[in-house]
């Protein structure tokens, strides 16, 4: 079997079988584990979260109920705080993507396209 990492350079011109073959490159790999161990366990602590709202909205109505301040109650407060952990998230996975992704994806690209550009 041939290095995968000695594989040709790629081009707009490729076929489908060289890009089929990238994916077994330890670079790609690596950046696929890279984007995972990032996305997996956020989505799972934001699901979490949400499905904490909706279950508390449902069956915890006294606590969501609770005012804070005048009319301002949990229920609120969890709501607004959704919209904090959605942007909180997207703000996270940019600075992570650009420090730990970006890199390792515009060089393998580099790589694949023969070092044009």
């Amino acid at each position: 079997m041939a290095d995968p990492s000695a594989a040709p350079p790629i081009d707009e011109h490729s076929d489908p079988d060289s890009f089929t073959a990238v994916q077994v490159r330890p670079e790609f790999v690596e950046l696929r584990r890279r984007l995972r161990s990032f996305v997996f366990p956020m989505t799972l602590a934001f699901l979490a979260w949400y499905l904490l709202y909706v279950l508390a909205s449902a069956f915890a109505r006294g606590f969501m109920a609770h005012r804070l301040v005048g009319n301002i109650n949990v229920a609120l407060v969890f709501g607004l705080l959704q919209f904090v952990s959605t942007f909180s998230i997207a703000y996270l996975y940019s600075r992570y993507a650009s420090r730990r992704l970006d890199p390792l994806a515009d060089q393998l690209r580099h790589e694949l396209e023969g070092g044009a550009r």
